[in-house]
């Protein structure tokens, strides 16, 4: 019978794929040291750079990370079976075209604005998602070139619609394709997905439209249609995160708005309206937005971790069975990201401090946290009340503020944000920046636990979404000038803050939004919903995904308690978290289709992550590589 090469389908091209594809590429020398391979990419959209960091966007949107802390290689830190193949940072990509050693990367091929960009970047710059683009195009471009001639590489620019089997051969309909593509292996790598509205979504689009009002339901705002909103009327926002961010770039200086700093300070702005901006009134259930990155580097070194959540100190706390992460992990959680922030406070800052590392460490290790000694023990180390951590302020930084009106909690609200800012761009503030790091090892600690097994259903139902939350507003926030210019469209009167709490109701033919801080009542006739969708795979919009649904193929992931009551249904994708391989309806795994992204049941930080930290999502990549090669046949036959 006749042999054609092996094939593995992506679905996927952005940089989830390439990320893979690199570890496909890195694991063939032991995993498959002979024959050919063939890999097809499939995307609707731009090859390495996928849908959300595609080029053509704005130009005004921006990353919310650092140059140079943005890779999508292996370093001597990423802790994985398969081998370490280094690769540029973004910030390293950046000096080396400079530099003039990548030929593709002229001035001609990059055009005159990126050029510009990339000429004046440092490694504390939040690049353009432009820029971005064409790094992780550059690196598709480099890991495929590093493949073996026998390994080829089959870039498909269409949606995938439907992935069906007969005997070994699974067969990938790809919309522009003639004929479906032969797989011996597939992987679901397709990033975000679009969802049909909720039920709450559908009953509030349906009455706000029955009232001749808009609603504006989650999406990516880049996709929004954002021209229904017009000049000078007041938009009521849910959702104070990244995706407000976006909004807030697109309906001011997008609209052509400009910046300009203040008079009277060298580091505030003042914003000079094009006379088509809106004026936002937004809220969420913490009515602040997310807390700014950190602009400084640590001064007392990273921190060793995991130092007290980590495996050794985890298994015997879920020895006997799943636990509650609240009751039983979090205390640990805490000292952990708490031992991240004082780390760096001793090591950093020792003249503010009233003993030295050694000392600190070893009493911080004997004590509890969230007890009374602890708390004394850290009042007396750190004297100044801002030097000690607040986890319960960085979680509701608005806790507390209550105001008569609109008017008067603007500033309140403003001042808050504005000294979230200040500490995180002074230097004096680095132990920001160590409890940032920690919560990153705490946050794969935690992922990997669900895996496990290790949560009860009632605790992955109650606190994971909530320390899912607190992760993203800590951890995922906007670069400080970002915050800045919020502060200046506040100051301008076009973005106001309903505070926590918020609410949002259709009456007497409005819209209405109120806040658990003031009594004061707003009206409108456009909502805006600023966030992504909810994951669904059974309400996805996505036709690949709804097909494996209607099939049984794919299943979501449905919390349930002890008496067989639903809990929750995350909506997430079911995976083997070993190595993301599909877990149908019936519970079975199959063993030549794989998933991984946000979709999944397997969360990790990011498709693209920070040198130097063992990222879990390089590590998750490597572990999904091996597990596509070894599903492949020893040899792989034609169909008759």
């Amino acid at each position: 019978m006749p042999r054609h090469p092996r094939s593995i389908v992506v679905v996927g091209a952005g940089p989830r794929g390439t990320g893979l594809l690199e570890r496909l590429g890195a694991n063939l020398p032991e995993l498959l040291p002979d024959g050919e391979l063939d890999v097809h990419l499939v995307d609707p959209f731009p090859p390495g750079a996928g849908r959300i960091w595609r080029h053509a966007q704005s130009p005004l949107l921006a990353m919310n990370s650092m140059a140079a802390d943005v890779t999508m290689y292996t370093d001597d830190s990423v802790v994985c079976a398969g081998p370490i193949v280094a690769g540029p940072s973004l910030w390293d990509w950046v000096q080396r075209v400079r530099d003039g050693e990548l030929p593709t990367e002229t001035a001609d091929a990059l055009g005159p604005a990126l050029w510009a960009e990339l000429t004046a970047v440092d490694a504390s710059t939040f690049p353009s998602r432009q820029l971005q683009s064409r790094y992780l195009e550059w690196v598709l471009r480099d890991v495929v070139a590093a493949l073996p001639p026998r390994v080829r590489v089959h870039l498909h620019t269409g949606r995938a619609t439907a992935v069906t089997e007969t005997g070994e051969d699974q067969w990938v309909t790809v919309e522009g394709l003639a004929a479906p593509i032969r797989a011996d292996s597939v992987v679901l790598a397709s990033g975000h997905l679009d969802a049909t509205p909720t039920v709450d979504e559908l009953d509030l689009g349906a009455r706000a439209a029955a009232a001749g009002l808009r609603y504006l339901p989650p999406e990516q705002t880049t996709d929004t249609d954002l021209s229904v909103v017009r000049p000078g009327e007041t938009v009521l926002v849910r959702g104070l995160g990244l995706a407000f961010v976006d909004l807030v770039v697109l309906l001011f200086e997008g609209r052509g708005g400009r910046f300009v700093p203040a008079a009277d300070s060298s580091d505030q702005l003042r914003y000079i309206p094009s006379g088509d901006e809106p004026v936002l009134v937004a809220g969420s259930p913490r009515g602040s937005i997310y807390h700014s990155k950190t602009h400084y580097q640590l001064r007392g070194g990273r921190p060793p971790l995991p130092r007290h959540f980590g495996p050794a100190d985890i298994a015997p706390l879920v020895a006997g069975g799943p636990v509650d992460m609240g009751a039983t992990l979090w205390p640990l959680m805490a000292k952990e990201i708490a031992w991240g922030w004082y780390h760096e406070l001793v090591a950093g800052h020792p003249d503010r401090v009233t003993l030295d590392l050694d000392e600190f460490a070893a009493r911080f290790a004997a004590l509890r946290w969230g007890t009374a000694e602890m708390d004394a023990f850290l009042a007396d180390a750190a004297p100044d009340p801002l030097d000690r951590l607040d986890l319960d302020a960085l979680d509701r930084p608005l806790a507390g503020l209550a105001a008569p009106d609109l008017d008067a909690l603007q500033p309140l609200v403003v001042d808050r944000i504005a000294e979230d800012l200040r500490q995180h761009v002074d230097p004096r503030h680095t132990p920001h920046l160590g409890a940032f790091v920690a919560m990153l090892s705490v946050y794969g600690e935690v992922t990997q636990l669900q895996g496990e097994g290790g949560l009860t259903a009632a605790s992955r139902a109650r606190d994971v979404p909530w320390w899912q939350s607190f992760f993203n507003a800590v951890a995922s926030g906007p670069p400080g000038f970002r915050v800045r210019q919020i502060l200046a469209l506040a100051d301008a009167g076009l973005v106001r803050f309903l505070g926590p709490g918020m609410w949002v109701s259709v009456e007497g033919g409005v819209l209405r939004a109120g806040s658990a801080a003031t009594p004061e009542i707003v009206t409108s006739t456009i909502l805006v919903d600023a966030r992504l969708p909810d994951s669904s795979a059974a309400r996805s919009t996505d036709p690949l995904l709804a097909q494996l649904v209607r099939d049984g193929a794919v299943s979501e992931e449905i919390l349930y308690a002890d008496d067989g009551t639903v809990l929750r249904n995350t909506g997430l994708i079911r995976v083997r978290p070993a190595d993301g391989a599909l877990v149908d309806a019936r519970g079975a795994v199959h063993p030549r289709r794989f998933a991984v992204g946000p979709h999944t049941a397997v969360k990790v930080a990011g498709a693209f992550t920070r040198p130097g930290m063992n990222a879990q999502s390089l590590r998750y990549n490597d572990a999904i590589a091996r597990a596509v090669l070894a599903s492949l046949p020893a040899e792989s036959a034609a169909a008759a």
